[in-house]
């Protein structure tokens, strides 16, 4: 990995060439090379794109592997491009000195991911954040409601196509 630090690693191949021995990489090859979709390496991190039906698995796949600190999440709206949406899960390991981000892109008719909470707790309010601004369901959360907008509120107000005035 020290030869790749200083590189930008465009994709999945040139990083699985670059560094085959990275623990993120090792373990989600290890795991289930086909939940990897693409990857990464720039400005000294690694994203690591996940297909959405097994984020859940492969953040508990990073977290045996030495990620142990779940450090937030956030969506972008690509509206109007397909897929729509993107999650990005950041994680750290203290004993690695490293994050990385696990990225899972999203269909925009009905976004629904598994939530991330079983594996990580802290994770229920970024969850949150975004079911309420974005719009995209987290199966099997615990206490997924909205955490920012009022209950009653129409919409979600992080999406490309909801009004600049709100609905009126």
């Amino acid at each position: 990995m020290a030869d790749a630090l200083g590189k930008t690693l465009p994709d999945k191949a040139a990083v699985l060439a670059e560094m085959p021995d990275h623990p993120a990489v090792k373990a989600i090859l290890a795991w289930n090379a086909d939940a990897l979709v693409d990857a990464r390496f720039d400005r000294l991190e690694l994203t690591l794109s996940i297909v959405p039906e097994a984020i859940r698995a492969a953040a508990a796949t990073v977290q045996a592997a030495g990620y142990n600190f779940f450090e937030d999440m956030t969506a972008v709206d690509w509206f109007p491009s397909t897929p729509r949406f993107q999650l990005s899960y950041h994680i750290l390991s203290h004993s690695f000195k490293e994050r990385i981000r696990l990225r899972v892109m999203l269909d925009g008719a009905d976004p629904a991911i598994d939530s991330i909470t079983p594996v990580w707790q802290s994770a229920g309010y970024y969850e949150r954040e975004v079911f309420d601004l974005f719009g995209v369901r987290f199966e099997g959360h615990p206490d997924l409601r909205r955490i920012l907008m009022p209950d009653d509120w129409t919409g979600h107000p992080l999406r490309k196509d909801y009004p600049v005035e709100g609905y009126r």
